[in-house]
C-alpha cells in the first residue's frame, strides 16, 4: 500500500528572500496557512498519511507546526474557543504520522531522497512532493479530487511510476525536467508511458514541452538507483537522471498529465499569484474594499 510522502524541506529559499531569511520558506504562509501545511493537506488527501520531511538545521518551525501545542490548547479550552481548537486539530490529525530526517549536505534533490531511505521497507513504492508548487484542482479546492490521488490510483492499478507534467512554453523547457513520450501527450487526467526525461534540455533538443511539475509516485527499487546516481546537471544528484535509469531498466514510467493548475510558490512572483488567487477563492480578498 502506498503510504509514505517524502518531503525534501532542506532548502534554503534564496529565491524568497528576504521573506525566507529568517523563517523557513516552507513555513511562508499561502491565505490563512503555511505553504507546508497546504502540501501536507494534499497528501492526506491522497491517502498518503506516513509524511518524511528531509530537513536540516534551522528548520524546527516546519516540525513544530504539526506538533501539539498543549499549552495553547488548553488555553483556547479554558476560554471556550471551540472554532480555533477545531482549526489547531486539524493542523495534524490522528492519522497523521510524521518523520524527520536530516541532509546533512545539499548535494541535490536525488541525494534528498535518498536519506529517507533507511525509512522505507524493501520495494515499498512513495510519493514525493516538492513543497515549492501547490497543485490545484478546477474543483475549487487544494484537495477534492486532486491529481495527486489519481496518480496513486493509476500506480496502484498499474505499477507503473508516475510523474507529474503540464506543458510549458518551448522558450521555457530549459528550467524544468522534459519527458519523452515519443511524440505523444497524454489527454489531461491521464497517463502516458515515458521513453525518457531529460534535466532542462536547450530549446532545440527538447523532446517535448511537458515539463515535470514536482510530484512523483515512485518504486522502492529507485532508491538503490539513487545511491549510485552521480552528479548531474548543476553538479547535483538528480532525481531525474533516476528515474532514467529506472526507464532504461526496463521499468514502467508514465508521464501523468496535471487536471489542475500549479503555483510556484518558490519565488515571489508565485507566491503573491497563489495568495492572490485563492485568497478571492476563499472570498478574503475583496472583503474589505
Amino acid at each position: 500500500m502506498l503510504k509514505k510522502a517524502i518531503i525534501p524541506v532542506a532548502g534554503i529559499g534564496t529565491r524568497l528572500l528576504p521573506i525566507s531569511k529568517a523563517i523557513p520558506k516552507e513555513m511562508v504562509p499561502v491565505v490563512d496557512r503555511p505553504l507546508i501545511q497546504h502540501v501536507v493537506e494534499e497528501a492526506l488527501a491522497a491517502g498518503l498519511n506516513e509524511v518524511i520531511l528531509v530537513t536540516r538545521g534551522g528548520k524546527s518551525a516546519i516540525e513544530d507546526h504539526f506538533d501539539h501545542h498543549y499549552e495553547l490548547m488548553a488555553e483556547l479550552e479554558r476560554k471556550n474557543k471551540q472554532q480555533l481548537l477545531d482549526m489547531l486539530s486539524r493542523i495534524s490529525p490522528p492519522e497523521l504520522k510524521i518523520t524527520s530526517v536530516r541532509q546533512e549536505q545539499a548535494l541535490g534533490l536525488g541525494h534528498a531522497i535518498y536519506c529517507a531511505a533507511h525509512l522505507l521497507q524493501p520495494h515499498e513504492p512513495f510519493a514525493v512532493i516538492l513543497p515549492d508548487v501547490l497543485v490545484k484542482n478546477n474543483l475549487g479546492s487544494l484537495q477534492e479530487g486532486n491529481d495527486l490521488a489519481s496518480m496513486v490510483q493509476r500506480y496502484q492499478q498499474t505499477s507503473y511510476a508516475q510523474v507529474m507534467v503540464e506543458p510549458v512554453p518551448l522558450a521555457r523547457v530549459d528550467q524544468y525536467g522534459i519527458v519523452d513520450c515519443a511524440g505523444l501527450s497524454p489527454a489531461v487526467g491521464q497517463s502516458t508511458i515515458m521513453q525518457a526525461i531529460i534535466e532542462k534540455p536547450i530549446p532545440e533538443k527538447a523532446p517535448s514541452q511537458l515539463s515535470v511539475v514536482g510530484r512523483y509516485i515512485l518504486p522502492g527499487e529507485i532508491m538503490a538507483l539513487l545511491a549510485e546516481t552521480p552528479p548531474g546537471a548543476g553538479g547535483e544528484i538528480q532525481l531525474t537522471d533516476a528515474i532514467a535509469a529506472l526507464i532504461k531498466q526496463g521499468q514502467g514510467v508514465e508521464a501523468y498529465r496535471i487536471k489542475g493548475r500549479t503555483f510556484d510558490c518558490g519565488y515571489i512572483q508565485g507566491w503573491l499569484q497563489a495568495n492572490t488567487v485563492l485568497g478571492r477563492e476563499a472570498g478574503l480578498i475583496g472583503r474589505f474594499d
